[in-house]
């Protein structure tokens, strides 16, 4: 083989390896849209539309895992749930419906014959107005949680027991968002 032939294999082998390079660079940026589709976004707002931050549904070992990060909230411990429905309609955003709760159980992480599926333990929110949670859902998927009625997160006012049915005792519901696909 001469020498211009043999650059020329060495060529073609690099490309090849080239190509075989971007085709799993193909299917990272494939898996990672697969991972964005995966999750759901809520941006949280109070009755009069002021920004309290987000929350971020996402698919995580067979089950979801959702992150709260608010902002300009009252400090102290509030509860934050799932509720049923992809509606925050002011002043109260009862049109939220209540606990998401696809196995039918009890309200409340501690409660020995819950929890809900919505439950999460209480958003703790300093002195600056911000406080971030993060927790795996007890129960069910992100398609449930998205049925044709969608679902919102919720803040309260107060802290959630952990223990009362239905709801925790945490008071009135001050930020409110809808979860959306990403």
């Amino acid at each position: 083989m001469t020498t211009r032939s043999m650059t020329a294999v060495a060529a073609a082998l690099a490309a090849a390896g080239a190509l075989a390079g971007c085709s799993g660079m193909r299917e990272s940026v494939a898996g990672t849209a697969s991972a964005r589709a995966a999750s759901a976004t809520a941006n949280l707002r109070t009755a009069d539309g002021r920004d309290a931050g987000t929350a971020v549904a996402t698919v995580e070992n067979g089950g979801v895992r959702v992150v709260i990060d608010g902002k300009s909230l009252p400090p102290g411990a509030h509860g934050a749930h799932v509720h049923t429905s992809g509606r925050c309609d002011a002043p109260d955003f009862a049109s939220a419906g209540g606990h998401w709760n696809p196995t039918g159980k009890q309200h409340g992480v501690r409660n020995p014959a819950g929890p809900h599926g919505g439950d999460l333990p209480n958003l703790v929110v300093a002195s600056d107005g911000r406080g971030t949670l993060s927790m795996m859902l007890p129960s069910g998927s992100l398609d449930a949680m998205l049925d044709s009625d969608g679902a919102a997160m919720m803040i309260h006012a107060g802290a959630d027991d952990l223990v009362s049915d239905p709801s925790g005792n945490s008071g009135g519901r001050i930020a409110c968002g809808v979860f959306v696909r990403g």
